[in-house]
Order: structure tokens, then C-alpha cells, then sequence
């Protein structure tokens, strides 16, 4: 995120890059100015009417691609004041409602993810860092942001309950921007499961599960806004992103994006900004099918 948020770092990540317009390239790994479609004026756009608005109009979208960017949403360094934890309290069954309620399906699913969902921390290297993850399966595994991790460290993962585990670094993928952390099993965490491949839609309810400026427990809630959005992740090639408007913020990285039956869709990783600007409703999330092919071979090499 930009430097305005306190103690969140320097900016740093990916960009969005419209696939109805070309932009030139630029290094790997920079945060840079995001590709915008911007529909030319028609024959009632007050641009036609006059050369001065038309030249204002014309000015309007460099203006936009001046402002929009794409970051990772990791808080950086220092990691962020007022850390609140869920106290282990009972949670309540959820409120009874007729089948297929979505708001219904939403609390059954916050309450069946959160007990897998943690906060990453890492401390050392001359900078601290933080974000989410979640565990995917009994063995201890964590799936979470090379961008959290990248900086190196001493990592502790925080529970729904508040207790803090010592994880060690399994493997890191800057390409795919996803890395897999280990804590020893019989912690009390529940591993998430993941949807199948294909099954995502565009317009179906999801929540986005992680620690935003280290509030951990977090759930907030939006839809799937797009498939296969092409966007630049940890410095590598364009890939395929899961873009939703749930609100997704420093700290995020890492965290599960999950659909109303509690299942992973996507792993949340970078959101668009304007001019420095926190959440606007476009966040992208690196698709489950791909986290969990790279996360599978981290934990085999590992």
C-alpha cells in the first residue's frame, strides 16, 4: 500500500493491465501505472461541444492512468499498532432462515472458515511484515503470500483463539506470489477446504477472511466481479486473478477468498488503488486451482 497508511511499508507490487488495451511494458516487480479502457466521447458527451471541454475531456483519462495502481496488500514494516484477537469465545450458531439464503449461507461460512484462517507474522531481516493464511491440510500446512514472507525472519502464525505458532519457511514461489509455511499438527486449526476447478461464477457471493491492519477475524463480504482478470503477481507474467469488489486491505495478503458453501476460491493478494486511496471494490485474489498446484509442489520439494 502507499506510504500515506502508517507503518505499512513501502509501495511495492503488481499492476492491472486491461486486456482491451496494450500498455508498455515495465521491469518486473515495480509498482507502476495500471492500465484503464476508457470509452471515447459520444455525440452527447459535453467533450463534442466545444474545443476546451474536449481538450479537459481528453485530459481526464491521463489523469486516471496516472492514478490507478495495483498493490500487494501485506502491511510492511513495523507491522500495525492495535492487534485485536478473537479472545476464544463460543461462537453462536447462526440464525435460522430459509434454505438458500445467501446472508444465511455467509454466517455458516464465516463461522466454518475461521477456525483455519490465521495471522502471519514475521519479524527480522531490518523490517517486520504481516498478512493472513490459511491452513489447507492436517499435516500443518499454510498457504499464504511470498510478498509476506519474502523479507525473511522469524514467522509466528495467531490463531482464531489468539495463541501464537511458531512456523517455519517451506517454500516460496515469487512468480505466483504464494508461499507455504509449516506448524506442528494438533494446534486446533481446521484445514479449509478448496472448490473445484471451474465451479467459480461470476456474481456469486464470497467473503474475504484475514487480519486487515492486523484485525484478525476479519470477514468482509462482495462478489465475484470477474474471471481470468490478467494481472501482474510478485513481479513475475500476467496471470489469471479472481477481481472482487469484498473489501481487501494491508494485512489481507494471504487470506482466503471463499464462496457461501465455505469453500477457497482464491487466495487474496493485491487490490487497485487511486492516488494513494485504501480499498475501492477491486481487489484480486490468485485462483484456488493455481495456489494449490504451486502450493502441492512447494510442500513436495520442501
Amino acid at each position: 500500500m502507499h506510504s500515506t497508511i502508517a507503518g505499512l511499508g513501502e509501495p511495492r507490487g503488481p499492476r492491472f493491465v486491461s486486456p482491451d488495451l496494450s500498455t508498455d511494458e515495465q521491469p518486473p516487480g515495480s509498482t507502476s501505472v495500471a492500465a484503464l479502457l476508457v470509452t471515447p466521447a459520444g455525440p452527447d458527451d459535453p467533450a463534442d461541444r466545444s474545443g476546451a471541454p474536449a481538450a479537459a475531456a481528453a485530459r481526464w483519462p491521463r489523469l486516471l492512468l496516472a492514478g490507478l495502481t495495483v498493490v500487494a496488500v501485506s502491511a510492511g514494516a513495523g507491522g500495525v499498532a492495535g492487534h485485536l484477537t478473537a479472545g476464544g469465545a463460543p461462537t453462536a450458531a447462526p440464525p435460522a432462515g430459509p434454505a438458500g439464503d445467501p446472508a444465511v449461507d455467509l454466517v455458516t461460512a464465516a463461522d466454518q472458515v475461521l477456525a483455519g484462517v490465521v495471522s502471519v507474522r514475521v519479524a527480522g531481516g531490518g523490517r517486520g511484515a504481516s498478512g493472513s493464511g490459511f491452513l489447507i491440510d492436517d499435516r500443518g500446512h499454510v498457504v499464504t503470500n511470498n510478498h509476506v514472507v519474502a523479507g525473511g525472519g522469524s514467522i509466528q502464525v495467531i490463531g482464531r483463539d489468539g495463541r501464537r505458532l511458531s512456523a517455519r519457511l517451506v517454500g516460496r514461489d515469487p512468480g505466483t506470489d504464494i508461499a507455504v509455511l509449516r506448524v506442528d499438527p494438533g494446534n486446533g486449526l481446521r484445514p479449509l477446504p478448496l472448490a473445484s476447478a471451474g465451479q467459480t461464477r461470476v456474481g456469486e457471493p464470497v467473503l474475504a477472511v484475514g487480519s486487515p491492519l492486523g484485525l484478525s477475524g476479519t470477514v468482509t463480504a462482495g462478489i465475484v466481479s470477474a474471471l481470468d482478470r490478467p494481472v501482474r503477481l510478485g513481479g513475475g507474467a500476467r496471470q489469471p486473478a479472481v477481481q472482487t469488489d469484498a473489501s481487501i486491505n494491508p494485512g489481507n495478503s494471504g487470506g482466503p477468498l471463499v464462496n457461501g458453501r465455505g469453500e477457497v476460491v482464491g487466495v487474496n493478494t493485491a487490490i487497485a488503488t487511486l492516488e494513494g486511496s485504501g480499498n475501492i471494490g477491486i481487489g484480486f485474489a490468485i485462483p484456488v486451482e493455481r495456489a494449490a498446484q504451486v502450493a502441492r509442489g512447494l510442500i513436495a520439494r520442501g
